[in-house]
C-alpha cells in the first residue's frame, strides 16, 4: 500500500505562516524555512509584549501622576497615601489623564488630599 501524504493540508499550513509573513523583507517573506522562523519569533515577541505593554503604561501613568503632584509641592508617594487615606478611588489612568490634559481637575484633587 502506498504512503498516504495529506498535500492539501500541508500547502494549506504553509499558506497561511507565508501569508502572515506578508510585508517581512527579503526572503523572509516567500521562503518557507525563512518566513516560518521569522513569524514563530514574531508570535513570540507579541505574546511577550502584550504583557509587557501593560507594564510600560503603568510606568508611564505614574511618571506623569509624579510631575503633575511634584508641580503642587507633593511626592508620588505622598499624594497616592493621601488618595487611598482618603478613600478616592480613582486609578492611575484616570489620574495620569487629569494630569496631562485637565491640570484644573488635577489641582482640585491635589488640593482635595492636602
Amino acid at each position: 500500500m502506498p504512503r498516504s501524504v495529506n498535500s492539501v493540508a500541508k500547502r494549506a499550513r504553509r499558506k497561511k505562516v507565508l501569508k502572515q509573513a506578508k510585508g517581512y523583507f527579503g526572503r523572509r517573506k516567500n521562503v518557507w524555512t525563512v518566513a516560518k522562523n521569522a513569524v514563530d519569533k514574531a508570535m513570540q515577541y507579541s505574546y511577550r509584549d502584550r504583557r509587557a505593554k501593560k507594564r510600560t503604561f503603568r510606568a508611564l501613568w505614574i511618571t506623569r501622576i509624579n510631575a503633575g503632584a511634584r508641580q503642587h509641592g507633593m511626592s508620588y508617594s505622598q499624594f497616592m497615601g493621601k488618595l487611598k487615606a482618603n478613600d478616592i478611588e480613582l486609578n492611575r489612568k484616570v489620574l495620569a489623564d487629569l494630569a496631562m490634559n485637565h491640570p484644573e481637575a488635577f489641582e482640585a484633587i491635589v488640593k482635595k488630599v492636602k
